[in-house]
């Protein structure tokens, strides 16, 4: 077969408005001998809520660190609304007013008020008037789930669950539309991580926004999350809603899902028919 047959054989490439959200290929990343991934592949799907899991060790944030650009992979592909996040400088910026990203501990800046904060995105991505740049800040504060006066406030003014969601507020500052969450309800109480895991569902289904979460939040991933992936094996060994999860015989997933964690967030059913 030439290679013009296999050309006309090979499926078109999607165009960069038609490209899922996140797709990653062969993805291998290394800490000098250390292979932490080998040969992962994922893709997520627009306007879903994708939960991440894996061991401990197993290379879930590092996996996010490499979609969103800030570590190269060494080998393999990452495409973000069919872009190089590694790319070019100005490729990279089309990526970045897309996408907002809620890290673990928050990474607000402790100098900055909570609205200032929030503004910060804009004043760096937009070139929109000051004070209309400061009533959209103190919109993402209210959309946040946060009081007006929380704007004024300090980071370290605030607590866990109101520094989480002064965090969302500025993930939201740019209208993204995929939003990168890792740990997000890690350390609240339960009522806090409910009413945070509520707030995200209702942003993705009245925004429409793709959410790709890092969680060990069982809870979490029974309330929102319209599919699962699992990291184990240096690689993702399963992908789908936790019903068909419930139903695999990897070892680490049948720990995870159907212990005895597993069972509480099920609020005590059983899994559905057929699951071991």
């Amino acid at each position: 077969m030439t290679l013009l047959d296999r050309a006309r054989q090979a499926p078109p490439e999607p165009r960069p408005e038609d490209a899922p959200p996140i797709l990653v290929r062969r993805l291998q990343s290394r800490f000098g001998e250390h292979l932490i991934h080998d040969g992962l592949d994922l893709t997520v799907r627009k306007g879903e809520v994708l939960g991440v899991v894996g061991g401990s060790g197993t290379g879930k944030t590092v996996l996010l660190n490499t979609i969103i650009g800030l570590r190269p992979p060494d080998a393999g592909e990452v495409r973000v609304f069919g872009m190089n996040p590694h790319g070019s400088t100005a490729e990279r910026a089309a990526i970045d007013r897309r996408w907002g990203v809620l890290f673990q501990q928050g990474a607000l800046f402790s100098s900055l008020s909570v609205k200032d904060n929030v503004a910060a995105p804009l004043f760096e991505h937009t070139r929109l008037p000051t004070d209309l740049i400061g009533e959209l800040a103190e919109l993402k504060i209210a959309l946040a789930g946060l009081p007006a006066e929380a704007g004024g406030k300090f980071p370290a003014e605030l607590s866990g669950g109101m520094r989480k969601r002064a965090s969302l507020a500025r993930a939201l500052a740019l209208d993204p539309e995929l939003l990168f969450l890792d740990e997000p309800t890690a350390g609240l109480d339960p009522i806090g991580g409910e009413a945070f895991d509520t707030l995200i569902r209702n942003l993705s289904d009245s925004l429409g926004l793709t959410v790709f979460m890092i969680t060990h939040d069982l809870d979490s991933l029974y309330a929102i999350c319209d599919r699962v992936a699992v990291i184990a094996d240096k690689k993702v060994v399963a992908v789908g809603p936790i019903s068909e999860l419930e139903k695999s015989d990897h070892p680490w997933i049948k720990e995870y899902f159907l212990g005895p964690r597993g069972r509480a967030a099920r609020g005590g059913k059983a899994p559905e028919q057929g699951a071991s």
